[in-house]
């Protein structure tokens, strides 16, 4: 599937860094129903402490 970058930023936030990445892709990545994917961090000391994102089989959810 190809998917089209909308957004890629990356900050620091606290003491911490926050990504948020954003594709526009054709057909929704089931189970989600919007056409969007994406992925939504916060790092701190070089591991996840909250992420967010939607994956084949899985659809929106948190990590």
């Amino acid at each position: 599937m190809s998917a089209t970058p909308i957004l890629n930023d990356k900050r620091v936030f606290g003491r911490g860094t926050v990504q948020i990445v954003v594709w526009s892709v054709p057909r929704p990545v089931p189970p989600s129903a919007h056409r969007f994917k994406y992925r939504l961090v916060y790092i701190r000391d070089g591991r996840r402490v909250l992420g967010y994102d939607n994956e084949r089989g899985k659809g929106d959810h948190r990590h």
